[in-house]
């Protein structure tokens, strides 16, 4: 079979390449083979496929990346509970392997306390972006027919479910009713963000270096949120000074660009008894001088909270499918729309991601073939109180 893989990450001289491989085969009535059709690119593919700084498994030199993926059964174990034809995705993290992590102990791989955890396609285990791949049950979620062109965003989905599921539980320390969200990026994470926040019902505001006749700006609007264009270097400034016209308080931020120094100034746009999510990060290394006693006075006596977020767990992923089939009634075709690029796995080899206006999807198996391994007679929904 064919898949990616970064090459040589040991030696120091890594290369990208499209190699042939051996196609696995399962082994244990739990395991399950999965036909990939597509897999998504994001952040983190980009700075792996440039930077190449992924880490193999152990005893190996190369890895095979993606971690967005969307497959279809074509073997599954006795014991899997699977069958051929389901649609499915993959839970990208694996637990670690102490015995005191007890959130690795119980299903909550995300919050690992070691950092010895393994995630396909990016540290310790090979990913997707090949034309098949061998998992364990426990690591599958069934998606929905529905979303038979759209699955592959059910991981990134799930980020933004983790965080909203997160800030509900630190909120429970008080009566919380927010009215008012501020997404900063819009990226394909803040695009989900905003429009995840329309379905809560919270008026959403989009703050972002893209043009305001840009796509993102027109997805923006489309899900009933508010874009607007910041500054040509995004300064902090000019966060304050928008922040300050919005003219209301701000409950909830969803800081999703990854540059740090919005991360600071947010903590002090932030409103009394409200909550800071950091999900973006740059390899950087600045530096940058802040009001250290204004923030945490800020902080302290108006109970403000600041959380980071990573990774996702079964539960975010379930979530993530049913949000996904909401926002599909809410405005039909947004989603797709936010796929601006469907590239085939050549096409990675030479790929500029400064080229993608948004999000890339590589089509590992041509689209028109994915409705012949696809079972049309079963289907699953997700429904949540959320």
């Amino acid at each position: 079979m064919k898949a990616i893989r970064v090459k040589g990450l040991r030696e120091g001289n890594a290369t990208i390449a499209l190699e042939t491989i051996d196609t696995p085969t399962i082994s244990h009535p739990q395991e399950v083979l999965v036909r990939v059709l597509a897999v998504g690119l994001d952040g983190t593919d980009r700075e792996i496929l440039q930077e190449k700084y992924g880490t193999p498994a152990e005893g190996e030199d190369d890895l095979t990346t993606g971690h967005e993926s969307l497959g279809v059964v074509t073997e599954a174990g006795a014991d899997s509970g699977f069958q051929v034809g389901d649609l499915v995705t993959a839970i990208v993290r694996r637990p670690c392997k102490d015995q005191n992590c007890v959130n690795c102990r119980n299903g909550h791989a995300d919050f690992c306390q070691t950092g010895k955890y393994v995630e396909r396609g990016i540290k310790g285990a090979h990913g997707f972006l090949a034309e098949f791949y061998k998992e364990e049950s426990r690591y599958l979620v069934q998606v929905p027919s529905s979303l038979l062109k759209l699955g592959m965003l059910v991981e990134p989905q799930s980020i933004v479910e983790k965080v909203w599921d997160q800030v509900q539980r630190v909120q429970q320390r008080l009566i919380w009713e927010p009215r008012t969200a501020l997404i900063l990026g819009s990226g394909p994470l803040g695009l989900l963000a905003a429009m995840t926040c329309r379905l809560l019902g919270l008026d959403a505001y989009v703050w972002s270096m893209s043009p305001q006749d840009s796509l993102q700006a027109q997805l923006v609007q489309a899900c009933g949120a508010v874009y607007q264009q910041s500054g040509a270097a995004g300064t902090v400034e000019t966060l304050t000074a928008y922040a300050d016209g919005l003219g209301k308080p701000v409950d909830l931020i969803l800081e999703c660009t990854g540059y740090s120094p919005l991360a600071f100034e947010a903590m002090s746009v932030l409103a009394p008894n409200g909550v800071l999510a950091l999900l973006g990060v740059t390899p950087a290394d600045r530096k940058l001088e802040i009001s250290a006693d204004m923030l945490n006075q800020g902080m302290v006596l108006e109970n403000k909270c600041v959380i980071g977020s990573v990774n996702a767990s079964r539960k975010d992923f379930e979530t993530a499918i049913y949000r996904l089939q909401q926002m599909e009634k809410f405005v039909p075709d947004w989603l797709a729309r936010l796929v601006t690029n469907r590239l085939d796995l050549e096409a990675i080899l030479k790929l500029d991601f400064k080229s993608i206006p948004i999000k890339a999807v590589v089509d590992v198996m041509p689209v028109e073939q994915w409705g012949d391994l696809v079972k049309q007679t079963k289907e699953v929904a997700y429904s949540f109180s959320v």
